[in-house]
């Protein structure tokens, strides 16, 4: 095969971005087709996971039957956060972390659900998945037309560290149904940002070897928004 049909195989006939070498486009859209992988392969299993504790009473009541087991459910993700960060580069350890992470974040989701009418999980679901199609389809074309997102990244830390002491705080001093509804729009607002400016380090920054960072960025994206679009609809439902 020549280099020419191999190029256009492997990314089209447009850079991702202005600037992009030849080489440099076959690299990345062959790292991004593996970090979307890895991410279906997440939403499935989490949504398996998720399902199976929504629709089997036994399951489910064996997850919420403590509430020492469902903070220890909370915690595991957070735990394993940090070996995942440092071993992101190993194999195949990388992928075993990634799994229990995964596993983790699912069994969180799968209780969230469980205690959510299904029309509101079902809205929730396709909102998310509206937002994420539309926000990525948005964020590659802006790249391409020389767009740079970087400049959200401080904005958007110190913004998720607010949102995260200002939840622990109300586990003290609980919110109203108006008060979780403005929480929980803020918090898919910031993670809706958070999906522009993990696509746009995808195509522009994560080297070729951190795939499953870069699909745990993502992953957490999607997720916490999912999460928060159900708070919204839950408050308001109330």
């Amino acid at each position: 095969m020549s280099f020419a049909k191999y190029q256009d195989l492997e990314m089209g006939r447009e850079a991702l971005y202005p600037g992009q070498t030849m080489e440099d486009q076959i690299v990345r859209w062959g790292f991004i087709r593996k970090v979307y992988g890895i991410l279906s392969t997440q939403m499935i299993l989490t949504t398996l996971v998720a399902s199976v504790i929504v629709f089997s009473d036994s399951v489910r009541d064996f997850f919420t039957s403590s509430p020492s087991l469902l903070l220890l459910i909370g915690l595991v993700p957070l735990v394993l956060m940090c070996p995942l960060y440092c071993y992101h580069q190993s194999h195949p350890i990388n992928l075993v972390l990634l799994g229990l992470f995964t596993v983790g974040v699912s069994l969180t989701v799968g209780i969230s659900c469980a205690f959510t009418p299904g029309i509101i999980v079902l809205e929730a679901l396709v909102l998310t998945a509206t937002v994420v199609l539309g926000l990525t389809a948005y964020t590659y074309y802006a790249v391409k037309q020389g767009k740079d997102f970087e400049f959200l990244g401080p904005a958007l830390f110190v913004s998720l560290l607010v949102l995260v002491v200002f939840g622990f705080v109300q586990i003290f001093f609980p919110l109203g149904s108006i008060g979780s509804a403005i929480y929980g729009g803020v918090g898919a607002l910031i993670f809706s940002l958070y999906i522009v400016y993990d696509t746009d380090n995808l195509i522009k920054t994560y080297s070729v070897d951190e795939y499953i960072w870069a699909s745990v960025a993502l992953y957490l994206d999607i997720i916490n928004l999912f999460l928060t679009i159900m708070q919204v609809l839950r408050s308001t439902d109330n």
